[in-house]
């Protein structure tokens, strides 16, 4: 088992990318903390990893407030002692252009995928600090490099992340912790789902996805798990500050 006996907390854990992550680090051996906003989300997760015979936790927070982050952290703390792998899959995609999106869906934007990324790196270093060694997996996109348009708030967020993760890396690179960033395409999750929504043509832009992708597909959330796996583990014990993309080829043209 790759991840046997270690903690892990996977933000965005209800569903999509974080939901397979969570699933999957449980099937390594790990005890997973799942997060989300989504409640009955998470709770169904932690349940199903339970009923595997794995362990799990569920916490119900907003990534994006401090005061719950912190509290989390501490949960997951005082239950297993410790913190060796984080995770964070939680973001929100809303769509727009610069001159249409207002400054309410700019902040919610950089509130979740941003702000949200920091907090619970901010909080979950800190043990991993202190025991000298973690690794930490942020979620970017491909869109940071090879964007269609019309999403600017979610792509500018997502470039960030990619910065971010990088210096973080240097930074913390001699305390024995990793820091990498997977980089999806387009994923069979809720979120792609709920962005279709916002064109004329659905089907149309589904079929384009298709299309950008070399690959002729969509990517499962399942596959972008087992890259999160790859970077949590001692599998990639000689890599931090890498950006993985998991993208069909989108980024190769």
């Amino acid at each position: 088992m790759k991840l046997k006996d270690k903690v892990a907390i996977v933000t965005g854990g209800a569903s999509g990318i974080g939901a397979a992550s969570a699933r999957l680090f449980a099937a390594e051996g790990a005890r997973v903390a799942v997060v989300d906003l989504d409640e009955k989300g998470v709770r169904d997760v932690a349940a199903e990893i339970q009923k595997s015979g794995g362990h799990a936790l569920a916490i119900a927070a907003d990534v994006s407030r401090a005061e719950q982050v912190r509290g989390g952290v501490a949960h997951v703390v005082e239950q297993w002692g410790r913190i060796d792998v984080l995770l964070t899959a939680a973001g929100i995609s809303l769509g727009g252009t610069v001159d249409t999106i207002d400054e309410a869906t700019w902040d919610r934007t950089f509130d979740i995928n941003v702000k949200g990324t920091y907090l619970w790196i901010h909080h979950a270093i800190q043990p991993m600090i202190a025991a000298r060694s973690g690794a930490i997996v942020t979620v970017g996109s491909q869109l940071a490099q090879s964007s269609p348009g019309k999403n600017a708030a979610y792509v500018a967020s997502k470039g960030a992340i990619a910065s971010f993760t990088k210096t973080m890396a240097v930074d913390h690179a001699a305390q024995g912790i990793r820091i990498n960033a997977l980089m999806p395409g387009v994923i069979d999750t809720p979120m792609p789902a709920r962005s279709l929504k916002r064109y004329a043509d659905p089907e149309a832009m589904r079929a384009f996805w298709k299309q950008r992708h070399p690959m002729g597909r969509i990517g499962k959330p399942e596959e972008v798990a087992r890259a999160a796996l790859f970077l949590a583990s001692e599998d990639s014990s000689f890599v931090t500050g890498t950006l993985l993309f998991v993208d069909g080829g989108w980024t190769a043209h």
